[in-house]
């Protein structure tokens, strides 16, 4: 393991997360779906990290109640939110996490950002070791650089970034970083898991 990595687990179960690490992203299925009870609704950040493993497919195979503005009708969007914000269960991954101990997401809408806060009994971050950064600065640095121009590409924005491949602070009508939450310390009474594994998931 990293010191990178292992500074970012230990600094996160100091700041009161639940951290656990794996060797592959199999293993952290099989965990993951292990945790999750069958009665429980789930709900889905926008993550291109839970996409890319597939974890929306396998809790819905078995028939698991999933909410997730990625999937289904898009005339829908508006109402799949507002039910994943009241699900038992709240998926997501993180834009980053620090090697003292935080975890930070960048949020146009805001139903990521106030899902991770409050409203579930339980939250799993699901995050790749390429996620890392040593403080919330550097952060918001690789988020802002290298995650927010892939993002608007695949979602086809138009934003500067987009072209320009850096950040111009701009005041697009596409703009995707309209708030950023930085998780210092596990919230009160917030039941919040960190998933972690070696592999490049999401941007």
């Amino acid at each position: 393991m990293k010191d990178a990595v292992r500074n970012t687990i230990k600094a996160l179960k100091e700041n009161g997360f639940e951290v656990q690490y794996f060797k592959n992203s199999s293993d952290l299925k099989t965990t993951l779906m292990e945790q999750i009870p069958l009665s429980s609704s789930v709900g889905i950040g926008g993550a291109k990290t839970i996409h890319e493993l597939g974890l929306h497919r396998d809790l819905t195979k078995r028939g698991q109640p999933v909410f997730w503005h990625w999937l289904g009708d898009q005339s829908q969007r508006t109402s799949t939110l507002q039910l994943a914000s009241q699900t038992n269960i709240y998926l997501s991954s993180a834009n980053g996490i620090t090697e003292d101990g935080k975890i930070i997401n960048i949020d146009g809408v805001g139903n990521r950002t106030s899902s991770i806060c409050y409203g579930h009994e339980k939250i799993y971050f699901i995050v790749g070791t390429n996620k890392i950064s040593k403080n919330a600065s550097d952060s918001i640095h690789r988020i802002k650089t290298e995650a927010c121009p892939q993002n608007a590409e695949r979602l086809d924005l138009q934003t500067p970034c987009r072209y320009l491949k850096k950040c111009t602070d701009c005041s697009s009508p596409d703009r995707m970083c309209n708030i950023t939450l930085i998780l210092e310390k596990c919230p009160m009474k917030a039941d919040i898991s960190v998933f972690i594994v070696p592999e490049k998931l999401g941007f």
